[in-house]
Formats: C-alpha cells, structure tokens, sequence
C-alpha cells in the first residue's frame, strides 16, 4: 500500500508539473477546439444583440474531465500490460521525439487556422467523424465534442515525461499485472488535481479579455505548439533546437554539482544528473579514444535520470542515488555529441577535441 501512497504523491507533486510541460500542449489543443465551437455558437445566437465572448465553462469543465478519464485509463492498462510483459511497449526516444514534433507541427496549424491565416490550416483540426456529430445533435440541445478530448487523452500515454518513465520502471519491476495497473492508476490520478487546476484557471483567466479570447487560446496553442517541436527537436538530438541555441548563446560556466564530481581520468569522464540539469552542461573529451562516462545522481527525482544520448541511441533510467557507467565509442575530432533528458527539457553535449 505504501507503494501506491508514494507514487499518489509522486504524482500530486513533481509528477503533475513534469508531464504537464510535456502533455499540456494535448490538453491545450483538446480545449481550443471546444472553446472555439462555444464562442461561435454564442456569436451565432446573438439575435440582434451583441453576443457574449464568453465560453461555456461547464463544457470546458466536462471537456478537461474527459481529457483526464482517458488519460487515467490508458496509463492504468499500459500498467498493467508493463507489469505483465516488461518495457517492451515503450516508445524509444526517437519514436517520441518524432510524435513531439508532428504533434507541435499540428498545433501551430491549429493555431494558424484559428488566426485565420490562411485557407489552408483548415485541416488543422481533429473532428469526430460527421456521423457521430450529426447523431449528438440530434440527440442533445447542447452537444459537446466528446471524441477530441478522450482521443488526445488517450494519446499522452505515447509521450510520457521522465517521472512517468521512472513510475513505468517501477510497474515492470512488480512483475504482476495488478500491480502495475494499481501503482500507473495511483500516480496518474495524482497528475490529475495540477492539470485541471492549470486548464481550467487559464481559460478563466480567459474570460477576462472577452473579445480577445480566441486569439488568447490561439496563442497559448501557438506557444505550446513550439514548445513541444523544441522539445523533440531536442530529443533528436539535434543542435538546432531554440532552447540550445539559447543556452549555446549563454556564457558556458556550468553551476557547481550538488556533490563534488571526481577528477577526469584516462578515458574517464563525470557528469551530474541533479534536479535542475546537468553539470556541467559542456564536457571536453579526448578524441579517437573509448570513453566511460560516468552519471551520478544524489537524491536525484527529476527527467534527469531518464538520461538519452540520441546518436549512440543510449537511453537509461538512472538511480536516485549512485553512478551509472555508460561507454562512448572513439568519436572523430570536432564530433559534438549531444545528451538529454528524456522530456528534452535538460540537454547538454560532450566535445570531442584532438
């Protein structure tokens, strides 16, 4: 029992905030549409009087609940099939990197078509199919688009943040269905309070700009949209990505590690996986030799330990607490090897000099 608690608790705490950065941009995209459907039907009914830009924060409500019920379902049957079968039905991390960009790529068109820019975004959108549409009209006064919010729902389970990936862990280690099932169940239930307090106070925060509220979701679909192509493009490994250039930009002085990191050796270096990152953010290797690099972690809970090294396609859920070698090939000289955490949210690189 105590397991399921810890990982309530997990999630209620680092869990919610961490797959929030990673999923939220579903949750956004699931909402937008909703939104954008009150607010026409509103402007649609105004009868000669000026229609309120204010949408029905009842269905946003149900539309959020839902978002989350299929959410809470798909992560309780993958734990039960990862307690069952082990970690085969994990993305690697160049699958997820992939589905971050195409489904960042989808919401800036959403978000496009929303601004009205041009004929073509119209496909921008997810929509039940027409049938299914024309059967909640008929048979509810105020029907609500129940298929996109449970369709992206169901769709986080393919993107999981880091913290979802250590919960994931722990599931295959209970080597029973059940427990898999009731331990997924518990720490996505406690993600559940942070993603609809955030969703729902945010389009509260909405109505507020009244006749600006549509451009108000676009933007934030926009913003979002963004995000998550940074994010897979940083997965990818790829040194274009907005975020690293940026912190490429940045005077390169690493924050001191939490512990203090031994002595580089021959062939030997050392990086922390802290709770804010990594350190340092910059290594310098020796070409043309095998290497081992050593990762350590010191109470260490965050995505950090789901570390990645996309080009030698190295991915280990690290320890909270401990060293994790992992052995580097011989690397040409000016070779720039990138690392990161499996959210792509803290990324670094290993420079390979003469």
């Amino acid at each position: 029992m105590d397991q399921y608690i810890l990982a309530f608790v997990t999630g209620l705490t680092t869990g919610g905030l961490s797959c929030l950065a990673v999923q939220g941009g579903l949750l956004a995209s699931s909402l937008s549409r909703q939104v954008e459907a009150d607010l026409l039907a509103a402007r649609g009914s105004g009868k000669g009087r000026k229609p309120s830009a204010k949408p029905d924060q009842g269905r946003l409500a149900v539309s959020i609940l839902l978002f989350l019920s299929a959410k809470v379902v798909m992560y309780t049957l993958l734990g039960f099939l990862l307690g069952a079968l082990g970690s085969v039905l994990q993305l690697n991390s160049t699958a997820r990197a992939l589905l971050l960009i195409a489904i960042g790529i989808f919401m800036v068109g959403n978000a496009l078509r929303m601004f009205d820019v041009h004929p073509l975004f119209r496909y921008f959108v997810i929509e039940p199919p027409h049938f299914i549409t024309r059967y909640i009209r008929r048979t509810a006064k105020n029907s609500t688009d129940f298929v996109t919010p449970l369709f992206l729902g169901a769709l986080t389970v393919l993107i999981p943040c880091g913290v979802t990936q250590a919960m994931m862990a722990v599931a295959v280690g209970t080597g029973s269905p059940l427990s898999g099932a009731l331990l997924m169940l518990a720490f996505t239930l406690g993600t559940s309070p942070v993603f609809f307090a955030v969703a729902y106070f945010t389009m509260q925060l909405g109505r507020t700009m009244e006749k600006w509220f549509m451009r108000f979701v676009a933007v934030v679909v926009l913003v979002l949209g963004l995000v998550s192509i940074d994010t897979g493009l940083n997965l990818a490994g790829s040194p274009l990505s907005v975020s690293r250039l940026f912190q490429d930009a940045q005077t390169v002085q690493a924050s001191a590690p939490v512990q203090e990191l031994p002595a580089a050796g021959d062939g030997t270096l050392f990086l922390a996986a802290q709770n804010n990152g990594y350190s340092p953010r910059r290594l310098s290797a020796p070409a043309g030799t095998d290497l081992v690099l050593n990762v350590i972690t010191q109470d260490t809970f965050s995505c950090a330990r789901a570390f990645v090294i996309p080009d030698l396609g190295v991915e280990v859920l690290l320890p909270q607490n401990g060293s994790t070698p992992i052995e580097i090939p011989a690397q040409a000289a000016g070779t720039v090897m990138q690392f990161t955490c499996s959210m792509g949210m803290y990324t670094g690189e290993i420079v390979f000099g003469q």
